[in-house]
Protein backbone atom coordinates (compact mmCIF):
# COMPACT_ATOMS: atom_id res chain seq x y z
CA UNK A 1 0.00 0.00 0.00
CA UNK A 2 1.21 3.45 -0.99
CA UNK A 3 2.01 5.90 2.18
CA UNK A 4 0.01 8.65 2.77
CA UNK A 5 3.53 10.76 1.29
CA UNK A 6 3.37 9.21 -1.90
CA UNK A 7 -0.22 9.30 -2.25
CA UNK A 8 -0.01 12.79 -1.71
CA UNK A 9 2.72 12.98 -4.41
CA UNK A 10 0.48 11.45 -6.96
CA UNK A 11 -2.84 13.92 -6.17
CA UNK A 12 -0.12 16.60 -6.48
CA UNK A 13 1.15 15.68 -9.64
CA UNK A 14 -2.34 14.94 -11.00
CA UNK A 15 -4.24 18.14 -10.43
CA UNK A 16 -1.62 19.77 -11.63
CA UNK A 17 -1.60 17.77 -15.20
CA UNK A 18 -3.18 19.12 -18.17
CA UNK A 19 -4.00 15.63 -19.45
CA UNK A 20 -2.54 12.48 -18.99
CA UNK A 21 0.70 13.01 -21.01
CA UNK A 22 1.84 16.34 -19.11
CA UNK A 23 5.06 16.38 -17.48
CA UNK A 24 4.51 18.67 -14.66
CA UNK A 25 8.53 20.61 -13.44
CA UNK A 26 10.02 19.36 -10.27
CA UNK A 27 10.22 23.15 -9.32
CA UNK A 28 6.21 23.17 -9.16
CA UNK A 29 5.89 20.10 -7.51
CA UNK A 30 8.39 21.06 -4.55
CA UNK A 31 6.59 24.43 -4.25
CA UNK A 32 3.08 22.81 -4.02
CA UNK A 33 4.17 20.35 -1.48
CA UNK A 34 6.30 22.98 0.38
CA UNK A 35 9.71 20.80 0.61
CA UNK A 36 13.41 21.56 -0.46
CA UNK A 37 13.91 20.16 -4.56
CA UNK A 38 16.79 17.47 -3.08
CA UNK A 39 13.33 16.53 -1.10
CA UNK A 40 11.44 15.85 -4.35
CA UNK A 41 14.37 14.29 -6.18
CA UNK A 42 14.82 11.59 -3.84
CA UNK A 43 11.39 10.84 -3.66
CA UNK A 44 10.83 11.15 -7.53
CA UNK A 45 13.36 8.72 -8.13
CA UNK A 46 11.60 6.30 -5.40
CA UNK A 47 8.53 6.69 -7.18
CA UNK A 48 10.22 5.76 -10.41
CA UNK A 49 11.55 2.64 -9.50
CA UNK A 50 7.90 1.42 -8.38
CA UNK A 51 6.48 2.13 -11.74
CA UNK A 52 4.16 4.78 -9.96
CA UNK A 53 5.75 7.81 -12.42
CA UNK A 54 8.38 8.28 -15.28
CA UNK A 55 10.77 10.65 -14.40
CA UNK A 56 12.70 13.47 -17.01
CA UNK A 57 15.84 14.92 -15.71
CA UNK A 58 15.22 18.60 -16.33
CA UNK A 59 12.00 18.38 -17.37
CA UNK A 60 10.04 16.79 -14.74
CA UNK A 61 7.59 13.98 -13.87
CA UNK A 62 4.68 11.93 -16.00
CA UNK A 63 2.21 9.93 -13.83
CA UNK A 64 1.96 5.93 -15.13
CA UNK A 65 -1.38 4.45 -15.87
CA UNK A 66 -1.00 2.72 -12.27
CA UNK A 67 0.35 6.16 -10.91
CA UNK A 68 -2.69 7.80 -12.41
CA UNK A 69 -4.82 5.51 -11.61
CA UNK A 70 -3.79 5.63 -7.47
CA UNK A 71 -4.06 9.66 -7.85
CA UNK A 72 -7.21 9.60 -9.05
CA UNK A 73 -8.42 7.16 -6.32
CA UNK A 74 -7.12 9.53 -3.74
CA UNK A 75 -8.80 12.50 -5.38
CA UNK A 76 -11.98 11.06 -5.31
CA UNK A 77 -11.56 9.92 -1.76
CA UNK A 78 -10.68 13.80 -1.10
CA UNK A 79 -13.40 15.44 -2.85
CA UNK A 80 -15.94 12.62 -1.14
CA UNK A 81 -15.00 13.01 2.27
CA UNK A 82 -14.93 17.34 1.72
CA UNK A 83 -18.63 16.65 0.70
CA UNK A 84 -19.83 14.60 3.70
CA UNK A 85 -18.29 16.82 5.71
CA UNK A 86 -20.34 19.96 4.76
CA UNK A 87 -23.18 17.89 3.93
CA UNK A 88 -24.21 15.04 6.95
CA UNK A 89 -21.57 16.95 9.48
CA UNK A 90 -22.70 20.27 8.83
CA UNK A 91 -19.18 21.44 8.77
CA UNK A 92 -18.27 24.98 7.22
CA UNK A 93 -16.47 24.65 3.40
CA UNK A 94 -13.61 26.70 4.25
CA UNK A 95 -12.68 24.03 6.89
CA UNK A 96 -12.90 20.88 5.57
CA UNK A 97 -10.12 20.82 3.25
CA UNK A 98 -7.66 20.16 5.89
CA UNK A 99 -9.71 17.68 7.68
CA UNK A 100 -10.31 15.73 4.47
CA UNK A 101 -5.52 16.19 3.58
CA UNK A 102 -5.98 13.66 7.04
CA UNK A 103 -9.26 11.40 6.23
CA UNK A 104 -8.40 10.62 2.62
CA UNK A 105 -5.26 8.25 3.88
CA UNK A 106 -7.21 6.49 6.48
CA UNK A 107 -10.50 5.99 5.00
CA UNK A 108 -10.95 2.74 3.24
CA UNK A 109 -12.46 1.65 -0.15
CA UNK A 110 -15.42 -0.16 1.75
CA UNK A 111 -16.32 3.12 3.88
CA UNK A 112 -16.04 5.47 0.95
CA UNK A 113 -18.50 3.21 -0.86
CA UNK A 114 -21.18 3.85 2.01
CA UNK A 115 -20.01 7.45 1.73
CA UNK A 116 -20.75 7.88 -1.68
CA UNK A 117 -24.09 5.88 -1.38
CA UNK A 118 -24.88 7.90 1.72
CA UNK A 119 -24.49 11.66 -0.55
CA UNK A 120 -26.24 9.81 -3.02
CA UNK A 121 -23.05 9.81 -5.76
CA UNK A 122 -22.56 13.79 -5.86
CA UNK A 123 -20.37 14.35 -9.20
CA UNK A 124 -18.71 17.20 -7.62
CA UNK A 125 -17.47 18.63 -4.20
CA UNK A 126 -18.71 21.61 -2.29
CA UNK A 127 -16.28 24.11 -4.12
CA UNK A 128 -17.32 22.16 -7.27
CA UNK A 129 -14.48 20.24 -7.82
CA UNK A 130 -15.57 17.08 -9.97
CA UNK A 131 -15.54 13.64 -8.19
CA UNK A 132 -13.82 10.85 -10.33
CA UNK A 133 -16.30 8.38 -10.92
CA UNK A 134 -15.64 4.54 -9.78
CA UNK A 135 -16.90 3.36 -12.70
CA UNK A 136 -15.41 5.40 -15.39
CA UNK A 137 -12.33 7.51 -13.06
CA UNK A 138 -11.34 10.69 -14.77
CA UNK A 139 -10.30 14.20 -14.04
CA UNK A 140 -12.53 16.58 -16.09
CA UNK A 141 -10.99 19.62 -15.62
CA UNK A 142 -14.15 21.63 -17.22
CA UNK A 143 -14.22 24.09 -20.30
CA UNK A 144 -11.97 26.89 -18.22
CA UNK A 145 -14.53 29.48 -18.69
CA UNK A 146 -14.15 31.92 -15.63
CA UNK A 147 -16.66 35.12 -14.69
CA UNK A 148 -12.97 37.27 -16.17
CA UNK A 149 -13.27 35.63 -19.79
CA UNK A 150 -17.12 34.66 -20.08
CA UNK A 151 -19.52 36.73 -22.53
CA UNK A 152 -21.01 39.40 -20.61
CA UNK A 153 -24.93 39.89 -20.41
CA UNK A 154 -25.40 35.99 -20.45
CA UNK A 155 -27.25 33.72 -18.01
CA UNK A 156 -24.75 32.07 -15.87
CA UNK A 157 -24.49 29.39 -13.38
CA UNK A 158 -21.27 29.22 -10.96
CA UNK A 159 -19.79 25.76 -11.51
CA UNK A 160 -16.71 25.95 -9.74
CA UNK A 161 -14.14 27.50 -7.04
CA UNK A 162 -10.33 27.55 -7.96
CA UNK A 163 -8.70 29.19 -5.06
CA UNK A 164 -10.06 27.24 -2.38
CA UNK A 165 -7.83 28.88 0.43
CA UNK A 166 -9.89 30.35 3.60
CA UNK A 167 -9.50 33.90 2.85
CA UNK A 168 -10.99 33.50 -1.22
CA UNK A 169 -13.55 31.09 0.53
CA UNK A 170 -14.83 33.85 2.74
CA UNK A 171 -15.12 36.13 0.28
CA UNK A 172 -17.05 34.08 -2.01
CA UNK A 173 -19.29 33.27 1.09
CA UNK A 174 -20.12 37.43 1.43
CA UNK A 175 -20.63 37.78 -2.24
CA UNK A 176 -23.14 35.19 -2.97
CA UNK A 177 -20.96 33.62 -5.88
CA UNK A 178 -20.92 30.03 -4.63
CA UNK A 179 -21.20 26.73 -6.68
CA UNK A 180 -24.75 26.96 -8.05
CA UNK A 181 -25.49 30.45 -7.84
CA UNK A 182 -27.07 32.60 -10.67
CA UNK A 183 -24.66 35.02 -11.68
CA UNK A 184 -24.53 37.32 -15.00
CA UNK A 185 -21.65 39.82 -16.06
CA UNK A 186 -22.67 43.30 -16.01
CA UNK A 187 -19.50 45.01 -16.73
CA UNK A 188 -15.99 44.14 -17.07
CA UNK A 189 -13.66 47.03 -16.91
CA UNK A 190 -9.95 46.03 -18.46
CA UNK A 191 -8.70 49.60 -17.49
CA UNK A 192 -9.70 49.75 -13.81
CA UNK A 193 -9.52 45.62 -13.54
CA UNK A 194 -13.11 45.54 -12.06
CA UNK A 195 -16.26 43.05 -13.02
CA UNK A 196 -19.82 44.20 -12.28
CA UNK A 197 -21.85 40.45 -11.57
CA UNK A 198 -25.35 40.37 -11.30
CA UNK A 199 -26.87 38.01 -8.33
CA UNK A 200 -30.68 37.13 -7.64
CA UNK A 201 -29.67 38.86 -4.01
CA UNK A 202 -28.11 41.79 -5.66
CA UNK A 203 -24.69 43.24 -6.63
CA UNK A 204 -20.68 41.54 -6.40
CA UNK A 205 -18.34 43.98 -7.64
CA UNK A 206 -14.65 41.81 -7.85
CA UNK A 207 -11.56 42.50 -9.84
CA UNK A 208 -10.16 40.22 -12.94
CA UNK A 209 -8.06 38.25 -11.14
CA UNK A 210 -10.57 36.97 -8.31
CA UNK A 211 -12.66 36.99 -11.50
CA UNK A 212 -10.45 34.59 -12.81
CA UNK A 213 -11.03 31.90 -9.95
CA UNK A 214 -14.90 31.70 -10.67
CA UNK A 215 -15.72 28.89 -13.36
CA UNK A 216 -19.25 29.36 -14.83
CA UNK A 217 -21.25 27.43 -17.67
CA UNK A 218 -24.29 28.68 -19.50
CA UNK A 219 -27.08 28.91 -17.16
Amino acid sequence: MPTSTVENYLKAILVRSSDKDAVVSTGALAEALGVTPGTITTMVKSMASRGLLDHQPREGVRLTPEGRALALAVVRKHRLVETFLVQVLGMDWKEVHEEAEALEHAISDRVLLRIDAKLGHPAADPHGDPIPSRKSPGLDRGKGVTLASCEAQRPLRVERIVDQSPQFLEFIQRTGLKPGARVRVRERDPASGIVRCELKEGEAVLGLPEAAKIEVSPA
